[in-house]
Order: structure tokens, then C-alpha cells, then sequence
């Protein structure tokens, strides 16, 4: 496909056909989301491929914890775990413990132990150059990094005819998932990509348009 269509036609894709993907499929995907620039060119990325189903079950059991989380916020009109005015995270905004307990929708969860690929990546932290550590605010430079692979996986999927999307609500339970995978201290847990077939194609996405953001010379000057 030509990359300005990947580009262009790469929604967040949730719902998947039983088809399988096999590995060798998996393996181009990866060998070309591997090129993603990272700083110095460390390559802090490491990838689980999640098959054993009792790990599977296990990991969207935690999802599922996390997901409640999110939707508690959702539900009270407000964007997850996000910082306050300040730019910075002033604790919950919503009771967590008593989040997870209540049930919340999530159709992309209920079938997240059986999709085709359950990918678990993990990012090295001390490759990852956090320049905007101690600024007073919610940092967001970490995932530079890493994020760009991420992308590149969606990509290369949507090029050899899947779809996936990425998500970081497992996040909230990482120390969980840590003992299922068993990776070392030096590495957190950056997100959850899954991959498969989907059941539709979205190519008509809505985005902002260009003039509304991008300006000129100024933030909200000419665009």
C-alpha cells in the first residue's frame, strides 16, 4: 500500500474476525515496526507475544480492573487520570477502590483474552531520555521513545491487511502483569497492542484539519 493510504486509513481497531494470524505474518510486521527512530537509537522497546490462554485470561482479568477505572472517570464527563489545571496529576479524581468493583461496559475487553495477537510491550527505563523530568508538570517525554514503535506496528499491520489498536489502560496494573511475564525491574510496562483481522475496514476517518493545528510563528496565530 502506498504509505500516505496506511497513513490516512490506520483507525483504532477493537473488534476482530476468528481468523488467525500466523507467525510468520506477526514476524514482518515486527521486523518492519522495528525501524522506529528512538533516541540515541537504543531501541528501549522489548516485545511479549502473549499465546498461553491461562496468561491471556489472566491479563484481560487485569484489563478489566483497570477498564473500571477509566470508565468511573468516563462516567463523571471526565478525561482519565489526566493532570489538573496545575499540568500536574493531583491524585484520584474519582474513588478507585470502589471502581473496581463495579462492572463497567467494555465489549473490546469481554473478548480480549481470544483476540489473534495480544502483544505486551515494555519500554527499558534507563534508556529512555526524560527531558522534561522536573519541570513542575505532568511528564510526557519518556514515550518518544517508544510510542513511535508502537505506531509502527499499527502501521505495518494495516500494510499487510490487519488491524489493532494500542492501549495503555493495563498500565494501571502493571506490577500484576509483571509477575505473570516476569520481566526485570529495569523495564515497565509501555502498553498493549492487539492485532487481528477486523471485522470492518474504517478508511473514512475524522480528524482536525490542518488550520486547526498548526499556526503560525505563535500558539492560535495564523494557521
Amino acid at each position: 500500500m502506498d504509505l500516505t493510504e496506511v497513513m490516512r486509513t490506520t483507525p483504532a481497531v477493537r473488534e476482530f474476525t476468528p481468523e488467525p494470524v500466523d507467525d510468520a505474518t506477526l514476524y514482518g510486521v515486527l521486523e518492519s515496526a522495528r525501524f522506529a527512530p528512538s533516541g540515541g537509537n537504543r531501541q528501549p522497546w522489548r516485545v511479549v507475544v502473549v499465546k498461553d490462554p491461562t496468561t491471556r485470561r489472566a491479563i484481560a482479568d487485569l484489563y478489566a480492573l483497570s477498564w473500571r477505572e477509566y470508565w468511573a472517570h468516563v462516567e463523571r464527563g471526565l478525561v482519565p487520570f489526566a493532570p489538573g489545571e496545575s499540568g500536574s496529576w493531583d491524585g484520584p479524581a474519582v474513588d478507585l477502590a470502589a471502581a473496581r468493583l463495579k462492572p463497567a461496559p467494555d465489549a473490546f475487553g469481554d473478548g480480549l483474552a481470544t483476540v489473534p495477537v495480544m502483544l505486551v510491550v515494555l519500554a527499558h527505563l534507563g534508556s529512555l531520555a526524560v527531558t522534561d523530568n522536573g519541570l513542575g508538570r505532568q511528564s510526557i517525554v519518556g514515550g518518544a521513545s517508544v510510542f513511535p514503535f508502537t505506531h509502527n506496528i499499527l502501521l505495518a499491520a494495516r500494510n499487510a491487511g490487519l488491524g489493532g489498536v494500542m492501549t495503555t489502560v493495563l498500565c494501571r496494573q502493571s506490577d500484576a502483569v509483571q509477575e505473570l511475564l516476569g520481566w526485570p525491574p529495569a523495564y515497565a510496562l509501555a502498553a498493549l497492542v492487539v492485532l487481528g483481522h477486523p471485522v470492518r475496514q474504517v478508511t473514512r476517518l475524522r480528524r482536525r484539519e490542518v488550520a486547526e493545528i498548526a499556526f503560525v510563528d505563535r500558539f492560535g496565530g495564523d494557521p
